[in-house]
């Protein structure tokens, strides 16, 4: 097996075109066409399916996919560990941090700390949207990622570190009607204004199990899924939030008009939980990365216990 063909299979996948391929690998589209197809042999399956808007896996193929991505990081980690003659960890980890949540703030320390202990680790940390971190990880192209939610997910490995709670973000002049002491119940937010990130966001599901339960209606104007962006339109005043407090504390910054304010009846949170792939091993420098963030994570608790009542 031509390892090149695996890197040409996933290249296709990943653009969802032969042809966006076929620019970015810098192969003419026929060359790259005939590589799939010899791929397709060896396996005697059809593992893409060509259309109008571009192509898409069979069920062979999501195997293939999930299977050539370890494959080409095993081969990877192997290549590091040779050129070092297995003198210190080396190689590459992938770590996703999900961007609403307490784990965002850790991306500086988590490079800062894996920098000063394990110079030999590249580290890559994303903290993208646009595609579930659990499927990243069955997949192969994550080592490992922080979440929402407590599972299960069939392949990947749960392992609860916290329960985040989420707390109202808004200016103090558009919570005027408002009490001015204490929690504010759900029901007390009917009228506000929300910003929010997208329905498929485990910090939007568990808002909206909230309001639903409490039969209050939740009144959206605006969908956000980037906290700078957020950041500003609350700041401006456009309408408010709900996010877990590393976010507030975000949002509000420094001399801002911006208050936060805590939530109950019900109260709003959701699981934060290390997830891993289920049946497949992590590499060493993995593993030590995985426990430089558990370690890590150690001082989300700490200040979980400093949260305003």
């Amino acid at each position: 097996m031509d390892t090149r063909r695996l890197r040409f299979f996933i290249t296709i996948v990943d653009t969802g075109s032969i042809t966006r391929a076929a620019d970015l690998l810098h192969i003419a589209q026929p060359a790259l066409s005939q590589q799939l197809a010899t791929l397709e042999d060896h396996f005697r399956k059809k593992l893409l399916i060509r259309g109008h808007q571009g192509v898409t896996m069979t069920e062979a193929g999501k195997i293939l996919y999930r299977h050539a991505q370890v494959v080409l990081r095993q081969l990877e980690q192997a290549q590091a560990e040779v050129l070092t003659d297995g003198e210190f960890l080396s190689g590459r980890v992938v770590v996703g941090l999900v961007p609403f949540s307490s784990a965002g703030t850790l991306s500086v320390d988590l490079i800062r700390e894996a920098r000063a202990r394990f110079p030999g680790i590249l580290l890559e940390v994303t903290e993208s949207v646009s595609q579930p971190y659990s499927q990243m990880i069955m997949n192969g192209r994550l080592d490992m990622a922080l979440i929402h939610g407590a599972g299960p997910i069939k392949g990947v490995h749960f392992e609860q570190v916290l329960h985040e709670e989420f707390f109202l973000v808004a200016r103090r002049d558009m919570l005027a009607e408002l009490p001015e002491d204490g929690p504010l119940a759900v029901s007390n937010l009917a009228d506000l204004p929300f910003i929010l990130p997208p329905a498929y966001n485990f910090v939007r599901r568990a808002i909206d199990i909230a309001f639903m339960r409490s039969k209050t209606d939740l009144k959206v104007i605006a969908e956000i899924d980037a906290v700078r962006t957020l950041t500003s339109a609350v700041q401006s005043g456009l309408g408010v939030t709900i996010v877990p407090y590393a976010v507030a504390q975000r949002i509000m910054g420094e001399n801002s008009p911006v208050a936060v304010r805590k939530i109950t009846n019900p109260a709003i949170g959701e699981a934060l939980s290390l997830c891993t792939a289920e049946h497949s091993p992590l590499s060493e420098p993995a593993v030590a990365i995985k426990e430089l963030l558990l370690e890590l994570t150690g001082t989300l608790l700490k200040e979980k216990a400093q949260l305003p009542g």
